[in-house]
């Protein structure tokens, strides 16, 4: 718990308490109407009233505990966000590991792009990146969250797999850069822009396969390739 608070400090986020007592389960009633007001209408448009109203809780209290539309706003995004990924399992030694790598990889961000297309944390994307000119800092909290629940734990594999000679990596931060774009990024920017936009299990299959292809004809096994450029 700890270091997740020192993570939203670190972006001027207030860090709110699990629910342990009657103001906690308050301010808990506050959070989760809020989230559902603001991901309804975006920050300009959503009234505190109807947050009053969705809550149960009076405005008076809901001032008391945030003091403001924009903590508030800020509270329960930053607060929603560490949890974004919480169901994802991290690319580790394990798929470095792997007898099958391109199995392997196809298989974790094909989960990775599930999780992602998800309608809570599309919604939840669309409403920070409508909302990036003013509350910037939940732009960067989300690009840490995924970095280091997603990205970091690659880039160690990758690395991992390039010093054994099963890829050919010189740089493993923009390898999974390309990776996570040509396989991940598709899906979920055809449904950031179009939510209505229908991605079946078929397309997802292929689109995931084509971009791990992609990834494994730049950088798998070359072994010659990474003698001629030590020479």
């Amino acid at each position: 718990m700890a270091a997740r608070e020192d993570v939203l400090a670190a972006y001027g986020i207030p860090v709110i308490p699990d629910p342990a007592d009657a103001a906690s389960r308050k301010r808990r009633a506050i959070l989760d109407a809020a989230l559902a007001e603001f991901l309804a209408e975006g920050y300009a448009a959503a009234s505190m009233d109807a947050i009053t109203a969705r809550s149960g809780v009076s405005k008076a209290t809901i001032y008391k505990h945030f003091g403001s539309k924009e903590r508030l706003f800020l509270a329960v995004v930053g607060g929603v966000l560490p949890k974004t990924y919480a169901d994802l399992e991290p690319a580790d030694s394990a798929l470095a590991a792997a007898p099958d790598l391109r199995a392997a990889l196809v298989r974790l961000t094909t989960d990775w792009a599930r999780i992602l297309l998800r309608p809570d944390i599309m919604s939840l994307r669309r409403l920070v990146i409508g909302e990036i000119d003013r509350f910037p800092q939940l732009g960067r909290l989300w690009c840490r969250v995924s970095h280091d629940t997603n990205n970091g734990p690659l880039v160690e594999a990758v690395t991992e797999l390039d010093a054994r000679g099963v890829l050919d990596v010189p740089d493993p931060e923009l390898a999974v850069r390309q990776l996570v774009a040509a396989t991940v990024g598709v899906p979920q920017l055809v449904r950031t822009f179009s939510p209505e936009a229908e991605i079946d299990d078929a397309e997802l299959e292929r689109t995931i396969g084509s971009g791990v292809d992609l990834f494994l004809a730049r950088y798998g096994t070359a072994r010659d390739a990474r003698e001629k450029r030590n020479r």
